[in-house]
């Protein structure tokens, strides 16, 4: 089940004329994380003056007609004048109400972009309502202090930080406490949209002692969940497929009899039957044995079954006469292997030994919908990875080393990817007193490049690798520190 997901979310908190916020750009940082972890893809703005908010919904109006779901948050300051919402930039004119509304973003202009986009689920999230020092300023009434409540045309939730015409105090903590409350809640699995906010309004109301409760206005027409989990996400294979240890095989099935051989981890067993694996037993097999089948063979493979290593290296060509579905259930299973134990729980470490020979098959245009199966299942641990493995997202790495006493041979020194150090010491018994020289392996530029590869899950057609301080010619040797990894941390 693929979902498109878009967001817009900003955070104002350098005010010029009202008084610096603390928590809005913490908030903007931390929901744009979440919800990239739940499959969105985010335009994320900090500190927009009238015109960066302006060029933001443009962008953000390009976006929406290509996706399922439209989201925009927005924390910082925000105001009704005569009972529209306001939308308050770092450079808002406060001198008065006047000069303030053209100067801020309308919300109405936000909904009515996202109602003519014709999304079919349309969210957004304010925590807008603190109190405003330049409302006050403008000798108001209490009743007109705010935000209103508006118009939510169908298919749209608009959630607030508080009840209309109340507000809401900025925070004491990293985040503003809505969003410090939404945050605690919005991933949570299989948990729609409107049972996620009630969650918000409980929290929010045990954090500040019943002093804020937030609100929402909905006219969704069907359910929403920010997370889905596994079993709920993908759709293509039963429970006992995703969760291969369920899986009971039936000898009466050619293709369960090769699961059951594959599964005794015996060469001479394994090596037979996946010779015997031929596109007639394939074609007939359902989607479920065919998945448990991939996860099967990439697992021989793994532990040395020779027949499986030649299956998975001669893929495209072994399964040319099998039918595409049957072909992508396959793949499908085998990218799982990768990544998921046989509860369908994510593995604390990717069986990665055939990863670059599986990759590799990311080159075959018709095999694409096996990679963008596997994104889709890895998208809520996106930040296990430095770019999630299926996507085609070229990563580039800077190496700095310094020259050896050995001719053609260098010393690691740091690895830079995103323009942080990726470096660490993964195992402790390797450290050294300051100022020592670690023991290192060394090894071939080939080598160390499939080391990068395979402990950052980048296949090594989408990672460059630009060494600092020398030309690489190919025939260099580099010393990699006994110890130290480059995998996510």
């Amino acid at each position: 089940m693929s979902r498109r997901l878009t967001a817009l979310v900003i955070g104002n908190g350098a005010y010029e004329d009202a008084g610096e916020l603390e928590n809005p750009v913490n908030d903007a940082d931390d929901v744009a994380a979440k919800l990239e972890a739940c499959g969105f893809s985010v335009i994320k703005e900090i500190d927009c003056t009238a015109a960066d908010m302006d060029r933001a919904l443009k962008r953000f109006k390009g976006e929406l007609p290509d996706n399922d779901v439209g989201l925009f948050f927005f924390a910082g300051h925000g105001m009704q004048i005569e009972g529209e919402n306001y939308l308050a930039a770092v450079d808002t004119d406060t001198a008065g109400e006047v000069e303030a509304k053209y100067s801020s973003l309308a919300l109405n202009r936000v909904i009515e972009t996202m109602e003519k986009a014709a999304t079919s689920t349309s969210i957004i999230i304010l925590d807008a309502c603190r109190d405003n020092p330049f409302e006050r300023a403008w000798h108001r009434s209490a009743a007109a202090r705010g935000l209103a409540p508006v118009y939510a045309p169908k298919g749209t939730l608009i959630a607030y930080a508080t009840s209309p015409g109340q507000t809401a105090s900025d925070g004491h903590g990293r985040n503003g406490a809505y969003t410090a409350a939404l945050l605690q809640h919005i991933a949570t699995p299989d948990c729609s949209i409107e049972n996620m906010f009630k969650r918000v309004r409980n929290t929010l109301s045990a954090a500040t002692h019943g002093k804020q409760i937030s609100w929402e206005h909905t006219s969704l027409a069907g359910e929403f969940f920010f997370n889905l989990s596994l079993g709920a996400r993908i759709d293509d294979y039963s429970g006992s497929a995703l969760s291969d240890g369920l899986f009971v095989p039936d000898e009466a099935k050619a293709s369960h009899r090769i699961i059951k051989a594959l599964k005794s981890l015996t060469w001479p067993v394994q090596n037979p039957a996946i010779d015997e694996l031929s596109s007639d037993i394939a074609n007939k097999a359902s989607l479920d044995s065919l998945f448990v089948l991939g996860r099967n063979i990439y697992q021989a493979a793994c532990g040395g079954s020779n027949s499986a290593v030649a299956y998975l290296n001669d893929f495209a060509a072994r399964t040319q006469a099998v039918k595409p579905e049957k072909q992508k259930a396959l793949l499908d299973g085998m990218l799982f292997e990768v990544f998921f134990d046989p509860k369908a729980k994510l593995r604390k470490e990717f069986k990665t030994r055939k990863f670059e020979d599986l990759f590799s098959l990311q080159q075959h245009k018709d095999l694409s919908s096996s990679f963008d199966f596997i994104t889709e299942c890895l998208l809520p641990e996106a930040g296990r990875f430095y770019s999630i493995p299926g996507r085609k997202h070229p990563v580039v790495v800077d190496v700095a080393t310094t020259a050896d006493g050995a001719a053609n041979t260098h010393r690691l020194k740091s690895i830079h990817c995103g323009g942080a150090g990726i470096m660490w010491l993964e195992d402790e018994d390797y450290a050294v007193e300051p100022g020592e020289i670690p023991n290192a392996e060394k090894m071939t530029i080939a080598k160390f490049e499939a080391r990068l590869a395979e402990q950052m899950v980048v296949p090594s057609h989408l990672l460059t690798v630009n060494y600092l301080s020398f030309d690489k010619q190919g025939h260099e040797r580099i010393l990699f520190p006994y110890g130290w990894t480059v995998r996510k941390r």
